[in-house]
């Protein structure tokens, strides 16, 4: 392939797993759980170890079985813990996923010095070395996570925003949670090969809280977070290949800056637009303190 059908490549793989994180990453955002998208990256070692101890193969499918059941033993380990009050649910994470890297670093250290199961393999993503047809499984991925969001709207809505009513209405909202948790384990798992399980939270997160600053519709929440999603991976893959950088990185780099611009910029929610909103109502209670005397 030519360095343009390189970059056309990876542009389409990139904002594809950017878009497919996206969707899950509303409604981690909007639950209050944008961390579990870094702990599910950080724990996909401890699976993959296990997994390739007991079937002995890289190329095995069983590899990224043992990544999406780790993590959403993650998940069960974190609920667990704060049920027993206490813990807090950042110190359970903070517990949880450091106890789990660490030992598939060390089981991977130990057992799989001779393997080619090292951080190139298993942390780092180098999305222009895919292969061409890599990018299909992952826009498989994104529709198939717009049609359940689609599909399931109302019962996300509202287990989200209201789980309270949701339970009183007969709607299940834990098991609507571990669907959710399982969504994005999946997601996180099928995003890990092309830009690594640590780079995969920036694009489950940032786009999601760039939203936010816009809208307070769920829905158009969705859309603007896959729209930013697309256009930050797509800007960064750009840059990579214009700098001779990592491309992951620079795209999670650029997600990160449109973010930035987004929270300075907001007519809503931005820096600038709330001191101005504030400079507004501290001159109009000034006005009305000098009329009245």
């Amino acid at each position: 392939m030519t360095i343009g059908e390189v970059e056309l490549h990876a542009m389409l793989l990139t904002a594809s797993v950017a878009a497919a994180c996206a969707v899950p990453g509303v409604f981690l955002v909007l639950r209050r759980l944008a961390m579990v998208s870094d702990a599910m990256g950080h724990v996909l070692l401890f699976g993959i170890v296990v997994a390739y101890g007991v079937v002995g193969s890289l190329d095995s499918l069983w590899l990224k079985v043992g990544a999406v059941l780790s993590a959403l033993l993650t998940v069960i380990l974190v609920e667990q813990l704060q049920r027993t009050r206490l813990l807090r649910e950042d110190a359970a994470l903070g517990l949880v996923f450091p106890a789990l890297f660490s030992a598939g670093v060390l089981i991977s250290s130990l057992y799989f010095r001779n393997t080619h199961l090292d951080v190139d393999q298993v942390l780092l993503g180098h999305v222009e070395f895919a292969a061409r047809w890599d990018a299909l499984p992952m826009l498989g991925l994104l529709a198939l996570n717009l049609l359940l969001v689609v599909g399931f709207y109302r019962t996300l809505k509202l287990t989200t925003f209201d789980p309270t009513l949701a339970t009183m209405l007969g709607f299940a909202p834990v098991a609507v949670h571990y669907c959710l948790m399982a969504m994005a384990s999946v997601t996180v798992v099928a995003a890990f090969d092309a830009v690594g399980p640590i780079l995969v939270g920036a694009f489950v997160v940032l786009p999601a809280i760039t939203a936010r600053l816009f809208v307070d519709r769920l829905g158009p929440m969705i859309a603007l977070a896959v729209g930013f999603a697309i256009f930050g991976a797509a800007l960064g893959v750009r840059l990579a290949f214009s700098f001779a950088t990592n491309t992951a990185g620079m795209a999670a780099a650029t997600c990160g800056l449109v973010y930035l611009i987004a929270f300075l910029l907001s007519p809503k929610r931005g820096l600038i637009a709330v001191w101005l909103r504030r400079r507004r109502l501290r001159q109009a209670w000034l006005q009305a303190l000098d009329a009245h005397g």
